[in-house]
């Protein structure tokens, strides 16, 4: 049912990975396979500095780190590789791995008329929402098929909102990246913070997951009384 009180948000941006689904343990398996063929073991510290990061530039991370120059033309052919890995990986997902509480919240939105979209780095955006049976839930799609810069440049939060018709000012961002989180707030966006407060220290408010988190909140959160 709709809310009884007269809020001001008028859109909330979601980033994909680790906020609607957890699939890091997928690119994890995919760009650890990636960095063994270049003789490097790939971290779950490494890992957790690709999350929100496009595809190229992460390849390019790896490569870094493994101590490799590879051409663009190589880079690009590895980059396809770890996508085609991640997306076998991808093919078990069902909406049974949506994260706690996106269910609810993104049903209370759709009952408030609030606008929503999907703001992510991944190129697979399309597939992984279908797989989790949310293709028709999202007003809007932006992903690394649609930007050319990627996070914290807020050319991805920008497009969202000119594309749902939406003031920056009157939108909130869900991230679990701190990349995302500058992104958000160069937007001139509010941020929400999912998971570590270490490191999401510059959302406006950072929750464990989305469990709870209410149309509500993201008006306290923007300043409404």
């Amino acid at each position: 049912m709709p809310l009884d009180i007269m809020h001001k948000i008028e859109g909330v941006i979601f980033d994909l990975d680790g906020v609607i689904v957890d699939t890091a343990q997928f690119h994890y398996a995919a760009w650890k396979k990636l960095a063994k063929e270049w003789g490097y073991a790939l971290s779950l510290e490494n890992n957790e500095q690709l999350k929100g990061v496009s595809r190229m530039d992460s390849v390019r991370k790896i490569a870094h780190w493994a101590g490799v120059h590879p051409t663009e033309e190589k880079l690009a052919q590895v980059a396809k590789q770890k996508n085609d890995t991640y997306l076998k990986l991808c093919g078990q997902l069902t909406p049974d791995y949506l994260l706690p509480g996106i269910a609810d919240l993104l049903a209370q939105l759709k009952a408030n008329k609030v606008r929503i979209a999907l703001g992510s780095a991944s190129k697979n955006a399309h597939f992984v929402l279908k797989k989790l049976g949310l293709s028709t839930v999202f007003d809007v799609v932006v992903d690394g098929n649609s930007v050319i810069h990627s996070k914290p440049n807020p050319e991805v939060f920008l497009k969202a909102a000119r594309l749902m018709k939406v003031l920056p000012q009157n939108c909130v961002v869900i991230e679990d990246a701190p990349a995302g989180i500058e992104a958000a707030l160069a937007a001139g966006m509010h941020a929400v913070g999912l998971g570590n407060p270490n490191e999401l220290y510059k959302a406006h408010v950072v929750l464990p997951n989305a469990t709870n988190l209410t149309m509500k909140q993201l008006n306290i959160i923007k300043g409404v009384a």
